[in-house]
């Protein structure tokens, strides 16, 4: 069960085009997941739409004689309709469905470390960098805050840290008020945005500091 959700304003700014390429990506897959956010979206898009016409009421006579309208609607092209075709990925010996968000946004192969497994989105997005995070059964990433912030959206499995448990479809957006240690008993698969790189805070972690910017 999704317990964790995009704030209202992601929402509201996803819902007017408003968002980061990365983070408009994000909000997209969990909304795919989640029929809650599904159903507040479509409230959304319903009072922009009325907004938009409400301000932009015209005598539609004024503009348009009656043998353009007569043209348009003799016209009976029929436009083709694309369909998607569900794209996986295989990391170790496990095979994962993507969502239908990233199947024309490619990616880089994995990057081991450890039992993480990182891969770059291609989207250019100035600052922020958007991944594909996979942690095998039985990892986790030490505990870190974040010099920016970092939104974390699980796909597949399950992970835990200090605030609880998480399931597919979690969207948790952190900054540096927070210091948490990933772990997952089953191993899981997350599309992570970042703004800037993680901090290790504890013990021998700390000589991670340097590649921060490669595990996100």
């Amino acid at each position: 069960m999704i317990k964790h959700h995009p704030s209202n304003e992601l929402l509201a700014k996803f819902s007017e085009g408003n968002l980061p390429a990365t983070l408009s990506v994000a909000v997209a897959i969990h909304v795919e997941m989640c029929p809650v956010c599904q159903k507040e979206l479509a409230a959304l898009e319903a009072k922009n739409a009325e907004t938009l016409f409400a301000e932009s009421a015209i005598d539609m006579d004024d503009m348009f004689d009656s043998s353009m309208f007569d043209a348009i609607t003799a016209d009976e092209t029929i436009d083709e309709v694309y369909e998607q075709s569900q794209v996986s990925v295989d990391v170790k010996d496990k095979t994962y469905t993507l969502p239908r968000a990233l199947t024309r946004i490619g990616h880089s192969k994995f990057m081991q470390i450890g039992k993480l497994a990182r891969s770059r989105i291609d989207l250019e997005d100035g600052a922020l960098r958007a991944s594909l995070l996979h942690i095998d059964a039985g990892g986790e990433i030490p505990e870190h805050t974040h010099t920016g912030f970092e939104l974390t959206l699980l796909l597949d499995g399950e992970f835990s840290d200090e605030d609880g448990h998480y399931a597919p479809g979690d969207f948790m957006m952190l900054d540096g008020r927070h210091n948490h240690t990933p772990k997952t008993e089953q191993g899981c698969l997350c599309f992570t945005v970042v703004s800037s790189a993680l901090h290790f805070n504890k013990g021998i972690s700390k000589l991670l500091n340097p590649i921060g910017n490669l595990i996100y």
